[in-house]
């Protein structure tokens, strides 16, 4: 299997507790920052990280999501056993899924790209302050 470290083909992640394990196929692009207060709420930091990937490039392979109703068109996936957040599913975007990028195994290669829901964001917050900002949803980008 070939290592998100040497050639992004694949990329490998999981929660906390290692009861859920997925594989990403294919290059990781589209790094956000996403300051949106639902994200917040959801994770309890002033700030997720995620990446947006075809489901046709997900394979959950071990165990099976929880899930949370975040909105009428928003599911939030986790671990049902640590509550590790993992996964954004959106009827808006039914063909995507939005991944923490703090959940796959080595998340040091893959630095942001920018930022998204920025009018939410947190006033005192500085994180990659040189990457483009965009005041709601990007092309590509997390909710």
């Amino acid at each position: 299997m070939t290592s998100d470290m040497t050639t992004g083909d694949t990329v490998e992640g999981g929660c906390m507790c290692g009861a859920l394990r997925y594989r990403v196929t294919g290059p990781i692009e589209g790094v956000a920052h996403c300051h949106c207060t639902m994200c917040r709420r959801w994770s309890g930091a002033v700030a997720v990280t995620w990446f947006t990937v075809p489901l046709s490039r997900f394979d959950l392979h071990k165990g099976e999501f929880a899930t949370y109703e975040s909105s009428e068109h928003g599911r939030r996936h986790y671990c049902p056993k640590c509550a590790t957040q993992l996964a954004f599913w959106s009827s808006r975007r039914a063909e995507e899924i939005d991944i923490t990028l703090g959940t796959i195994d080595h998340p040091e290669a893959h630095p942001a790209s920018y930022h998204v829901y920025t009018s939410s964001r947190l006033p005192w917050l500085r994180l990659d302050d040189h990457l483009p900002t965009y005041k709601s949803q990007s092309s590509g980008s997390a909710s």
